[in-house]
């Protein structure tokens, strides 16, 4: 009898222990109160903000008030941005750039927020002092919001081939198509594509603020991605707005940005005058990576004395004769804006054969005075 209980007993106490073992390996992931998801902690959260124009002598950056901000994170998805306004502003890369304007030099907390796919989140945040000079001020913008074709009160179109070529034997055909000009999330796309159209065996855009917005004087900055491929030739200039009474290069030519395919990631900027135009002398440029898979600012700052290019705020070119006339100096006029992608050319050289369509993709265009 008293065996008969011992092996009953032995009988529970291992069913016991199997019952109790039975269950989930302590060594895997046993899930959460959120539906058995697990979650996914982003780690490793760096936060890099660039004060734009900061120097040595401007180390609160230029007076503009813009910073550029870069967020990068382990199993991040996406990130958030807060500035101190109350708004969490979304970025798919973690790249964000955002403009402070109250005057004078204050002091900015910055948070960035990393989400993993399971909307888990970390943050950090960085605070810095940034000068906003408060006798600049933005006069005209486009920052490219409203999806569709771009704003007609701001800006017009060149249609067509131009004689020849517009005068560098392009070959493409300009059109104001949503093929070929359209406003999306946020950028304005200008797509130049091999297609067979009027004649030309390619399309793209030429866009232009003539007779709607001129200016003299100011700084310029227009926040790009480029196109690529052999024979691209995107451009970000002005024009005087007097063209039409004394043609041209007696009405200036101010090129902010031009880019060619051919010759992948340098930046150049020219002044095209009576003294100098064509192949002109007039002109440098610096060499920029992925300028075709990021965002740079192009930038030009236009006084009665000099002109000053640079491409997110690294000077590559000034312009400043010492003798001031109408020969070298027809800049003290109206001028307009111009963005388009050409196709070959002058200056765009042979087109790749398997160039088939790529986009420039603007974020914004600012002048401030």
């Amino acid at each position: 009898m008293k065996q008969t209980m011992l092996n009953i007993c032995l009988s529970l106490l291992c069913a016991f222990s199997m019952s109790c073992s039975s269950g989930s390996d302590d060594s895997q992931p046993t899930g959460d109160d959120d539906g058995g998801i697990v979650p996914i902690i982003p780690s490793a959260l760096v936060l890099d903000i660039t004060k734009v124009g900061a120097n040595a002598q401007f180390p609160n950056g230029d007076g503009s008030g813009t910073i550029q901000c870069t967020a990068s994170a382990i199993d991040a998805v996406s990130y958030g941005f807060r500035f101190g306004n109350g708004e969490e502003i979304p970025s798919t890369n973690g790249t964000m750039e955002f403009t402070y304007t109250n005057p004078g030099t204050n002091n900015y907390t910055i948070y960035v927020y990393a989400y993993s796919s399971t909307d888990h989140n970390i943050s950090t945040s960085e605070t810095i002092s940034l000068y906003v000079d408060d006798s600049v001020q933005l006069v005209w913008s486009d920052e490219f919001d409203v999806n569709g074709a771009p704003d007609t009160s701001k800006w017009g179109y060149n249609i067509g081939t131009g004689q020849s070529g517009w005068g560098n034997n392009e070959s493409q055909y300009y059109t104001d198509r949503a093929d070929n000009v359209i406003v999306e999330d946020g950028v304005l796309k200008i797509i130049a594509k091999r297609e067979n159209f009027q004649g030309s065996e390619f399309t793209s855009a030429r866009l232009l603020t003539k007779d709607k917005f001129e200016f003299t004087h100011g700084k310029v900055e227009i926040r790009a991605k480029l196109p690529e491929g052999g024979g691209t030739w995107p451009a970000l200039w002005l024009l005087g707005a007097n063209i039409d009474a004394v043609g041209w290069p007696a009405c200036g030519e101010t090129d902010i940005m031009e880019h060619v395919g051919n010759n992948q990631g340098y930046i150049q900027s020219a002044m095209h005058t009576p003294s100098s135009f064509g192949n002109t002398s007039n002109l440098g440029g610096q060499q920029v990576a992925n300028v075709s898979s990021e965002f740079h600012t192009y930038e030009l700052e236009w006084t009665s004395e000099k002109m000053v290019f640079s491409v997110d705020g690294n000077v590559h070119y000034t312009y400043q004769p010492s003798n001031k006339n109408d020969q070298t100096w027809p800049f003290d006029l109206d001028q307009f804006i111009i963005m388009n992608v050409a196709m070959g050319g002058n200056l765009g050289g042979t087109i790749d054969p398997n160039f088939m369509e790529s986009t420039m993709e603007v974020d914004y265009v600012r002048v401030y005075q």
